[in-house]
């Protein structure tokens, strides 16, 4: 991917636009707890309607001028992104623009045996799987679906026929499947897998969050010091989200996502793009900029640049950092379905 001329587009605190996440469909093969539960998206839940998608020429087009204002890696994400009809094509077409670094893409991998091929001829790099237990009954609970865990283990293995490189996401919610850590830690470790451990999250209002939910950092790594040796990793990067560690005499990684114990929103330097056209500036703001309507409305590229330069100079969102009982449950936020992780 050729480089190009970028601006430094910085916030109210200075962090600069560096990431965007890209949602390209709010819908999901899945139910799980902690995103979409079945007793709220319900089989008469109304999702967005197409002509309420962006286009994959808008997606582009928006992506293209994200990029000449800094950004750097793009990450598809849903919803399910994999429902939404050719997706490599859209990949192809973002592998294309100039500047970007970097394309990856979040999925539950259960359709990954069917594209993981044509995702990676089409330009993707990497790839995130959500994989919460390896307990056939425990996983079927927490997915809403009663799907075992094989179809899952089978994408796995088809993105690395492909050659994409993969990490495991797991979300750790206490008495769920906190019990699991080991057992995971040990799967992807013999498989070179890199995983990474998610504190459960607020994200939207429908999960039903508690604190007492929480497994944070810090006992993940207490019970993980029990059964392997292992050391930290420095950052790669301004801005890296995740906490990393590699198992002593190997090259195999894992992390931890600490958005709840240890806040990273002083770094934090993504943007997010719903399925439906809105720029959200932080996971937990409920409040989105529409600039599909904007576009379709017949906006210049120019202008296009001014409105998306305009949002993120006034961002000043740190919630993480801000997080109490008070602010958790009067703030709007937005469902995880609609903006990804």
């Amino acid at each position: 991917m050729k480089n190009v001329t970028k601006q430094q587009v910085k916030d109210q605190l200075g962090r600069p636009l560096r990431d965007i996440r890209i949602s390209v469909i709010d819908r999901c093969n899945f139910r799980c707890q902690y995103c979409m539960p079945a007793e709220l998206f319900g089989p008469d839940y109304a999702f967005l309607p197409k002509s309420e998608l962006l286009t994959y020429e808008e997606i582009t087009r928006l992506a293209s001028i994200f990029i000449k204002l800094g950004v750097e890696k793009i990450r598809l994400t849903g919803g399910e992104p994999l429902l939404r009809k050719d997706l490599p094509i859209l990949v192809e077409m973002l592998s294309k623009i100039n500047g970007l670094k970097d394309i990856a893409l979040t999925t539950n991998g259960v359709l990954l045996p069917k594209y993981a091929s044509q995702l990676k001829e089409a330009g993707l790099e990497r790839i995130n799987i959500s994989l919460d237990s390896l307990n056939d009954e425990l996983f079927g609970e927490i997915n809403g679906r009663n799907v075992g865990v094989g179809p899952v283990l089978q994408g796995i293995e088809a993105a690395k026929g492909a050659g994409l490189r993969i990490k495991i996401n797991m979300v750790v919610k206490k008495g769920l499947n906190d019990s699991e850590i080991i057992q995971m830690a040990t799967y992807c470790k013999e498989q070179n897998l890199e995983l990474r451990f998610i504190e459960y999250m607020d994200v939207g209002s429908t999960n039903g969050w508690m604190m007492e939910d929480v497994v944070t950092k810090q006992q993940i790594y207490e019970i993980l010091k029990e059964h392997f040796e292992f050391e930290p990793v420095e950052a790669a990067y301004y801005g890296e989200v995740a906490k990393r560690y590699r198992y002593k005499g190997t090259d195999i990684n894992f992390g931890f996502i600490t958005s709840v114990s240890e806040s990273f929103c002083s770094t934090c330097t993504r943007a997010r793009l719903s399925a439906n056209g809105q720029i959200f500036t932080c996971l937990f703001n409920g409040n989105g900029h529409n600039i599909r309507d904007f576009i379709r409305s017949g906006a210049t590229d120019q202008d296009v640049e001014e409105r998306i330069k305009g949002i993120w100079n006034h961002r000043s969102d740190r919630y993480s950092d801000e997080r109490t009982e008070e602010t958790r449950i009067a703030r709007k936020k937005i469902e995880m379905s609609y903006i990804g992780g």
